[in-house]
């Protein structure tokens, strides 16, 4: 089965195709900066053993001229990987948040699509993008079962004493205001590799996803049992322009003594704080060329970063009451070893103990980097949430 997933953001377009049920893609690639003049796609085919890469640089106005240029490639004489768009099955799309409603892979529907627009205000950010993604596909796949796969279902099986918050009951009757937990794709994969890795289905995971996102999560026989990120996503660990964990008072004293407006607010918590705020980057990379030059802000906020990402790392291994590995995930969690090192450092009482050589290890594969007499496994896990969205909707449609 040809199976295509779309992953859309905000002004990106980021694809695989595989021929399921193999894990490897025919294709993947990135369009980006959608809207601008400058736009680019990156796009690399596998075939007959090769690697072939194609980076353009041209303006693509929107979605469906983004997704258009996709399918010249995919369909390209020289490169391409299918005749026509009409081979293409299946297209899976990640969406963010699915409130209460989506738990579970979803055929798209027009009625689903109606629920669908219902849940832009809880993820106004992310879920609207989603959308257009679904819509481009539509025109373009339109042989294919369109089906969704949300973040947030991973963690539907959070219990009510970790997913509720301590406001009136009707908060969450009427407005379904809980926690839903975000980057659940990406923490599903992982875990289920960590899971096969150990050969222990019923394991106690922690899964740190560090990206310009960050996220913990508490894994306990496959399941989710409690995540750093709430109602939307950006409590929890500090992000990259995110500030994570902060006393509502704040907000309170922004509005009410420095005149601030809820927007403002919003703009200021969201994409100016975390590491961009501390530091003036927000990529981890910049930050520790600085730290290098001798910047104490940057050193500091590296600290804070860590030291948040520890403390909620000792809460969790009280809820699922023991740990047998934890997992570093995602672009900053895979590459960065200093930061893996500050987040592991004096946490031998709960048996961690990492080996400093295998840290500094930059293998791409699944790897462990904790001492050999380590009762903790210490695991660096690549993310691929377009193989798991694969997976799941190839499953799915096998039921």
């Amino acid at each position: 089965m040809n199976v295509f997933i779309i992953n859309s953001g905000s002004s990106s377009i980021k694809y695989q195709l595989f021929r399921m049920p193999s894990s490897m893609p025919v294709c993947s690639g990135l369009v980006d900066r959608i809207g601008l003049p400058d736009s680019t796609i990156s796009h690399k085919t596998f075939k007959d053993g090769q690697e072939h890469t194609v980076n353009r640089t041209i303006e693509i106005k929107d979605y469906e001229s983004g997704l258009k240029e996709v399918n010249a490639l995919l369909t390209d004489d020289a490169i391409g990987v299918i005749k026509n768009p009409d081979e293409i099955e299946l297209v899976g799309h990640r969406i963010v948040h699915g409130g209460e409603e989506f738990t579970k892979p979803t055929i798209i529907t027009a009625d689903v699509k109606e629920k669908l627009k219902q849940t832009f205000q809880l993820a106004p950010l992310h879920n609207p993008s989603g959308y257009k993604g679904i819509e481009v596909a539509e025109k373009i796949f339109n042989k294919a079962t369109q089906v969704a796969v949300f973040d947030t279902a991973f963690h539907q099986t959070l219990p009510p004493e970790a997913y509720r918050y301590a406001i009136p009951d009707n908060y969450y009757k009427d407005y379904n205001i809980r926690v839903y937990g975000f980057h659940g794709t990406s923490h599903k994969y992982v875990t289920h590799q960590a899971e096969k890795y150990l050969k222990k289905p019923d394991s106690k995971l922690i899964s740190i996803h560090l990206g310009n996102g960050c996220s913990i999560c508490a894994v306990k026989n496959g399941k989710s049992i409690d995540t750093s990120m709430g109602f939307g996503p950006l409590c929890g660990l500090i992000m990259g322009t995110r500030s994570g964990d902060i006393d509502a008072t704040v907000i309170f004293y922004l509005v009410n003594q420095l005149g601030y407006n809820i927007d403002q607010v919003s703009n200021l918590l969201n994409k100016q704080s975390g590491m961009l705020g501390l530091t003036g980057f927000s990529d981890m990379r910049d930050i520790r060329k600085v730290i290098n030059e001798g910047n104490k802000a940057a050193k500091l906020s590296y600290d804070m970063y860590a030291y948040r990402i520890k403390k909620y790392l000792g809460a969790y291994v009280a809820v699922l009451n023991g740990i047998d590995a934890i997992i570093f995930t995602a672009g900053v969690g895979e590459n960065d070893a200093l930061l893996r090192k500050l987040v592991c450092n004096e946490l031998e009482y709960l048996g961690i103990h990492l080996d400093d050589d295998k840290n500094q290890n930059r293998s791409k594969d699944l790897r462990e980097i904790n001492q050999p007499n380590s009762p903790v496994k210490i695991l660096v896990i690549p993310t691929n949430e377009e193989l798991e969205i694969a997976n799941q909707c190839f499953d799915f449609m096998k039921k």
